[in-house]
């Protein structure tokens, strides 16, 4: 069994209100040196059996079509141990 890992965030040119939010909140809990934060979502799929360039594929298929919405999103695909 393998896991793959499907990170998802905002497109650069799209407004991130919730990694402002916390852009702004940083300073006010006592943290500095912070100059821009991006909020995304992350996906941890159980895969059965070995992770080949097929299966990959379909990982992508997925993350196209139901894990990010690819108008305004970018997505990476990664296997972790």
């Amino acid at each position: 069994m393998a896991r793959v890992v499907v990170d998802v965030m905002p497109k650069p040119e799209i407004l991130d209100p919730q990694g402002k939010a916390v852009l702004g909140a940083l300073p006010r809990l006592g943290f500095s040196g912070v100059t821009e934060v991006r909020q995304g979502k992350r996906f941890e799929l159980e895969i059965d059996g070995e992770v080949t360039p097929e299966r990959l594929a379909e990982v992508e298929k997925m993350a196209e079509t139901l894990l990010s919405n690819p108008v305004i999103e970018d997505f990476a695909v990664r296997v972790v141990s």
